[in-house]
């Protein structure tokens, strides 16, 4: 009998979790300072886009492990 042995990388979704909450803080801060350091702010969002990006590599990856593993 086959077993279904599919398993979330848990791991790397914690990882996205971080990245998205990094990337509010960073939102947040960039709006705070939209006015009163518009340089402050770009930066801000500069390395939200970065959180972003490595957050949905994360998730990515972890869907596309699970399909692989769905599909054996």
């Amino acid at each position: 009998m086959a077993q279904n042995n599919q398993q979330i990388n848990v791991d790397q979704l914690n990882q996205a979790k971080a990245n998205v909450t990094l990337t509010q803080n960073l939102l947040n801060q960039a709006i705070e300072k939209s006015s009163s350091d518009p340089t402050l702010a770009q930066e801000a969002i500069k390395q939200a886009a970065t959180e972003i990006a490595q957050a949905q590599t994360a998730v990515s990856q972890v869907q596309s492990a699970f399909i692989a593993q769905k599909s054996e």
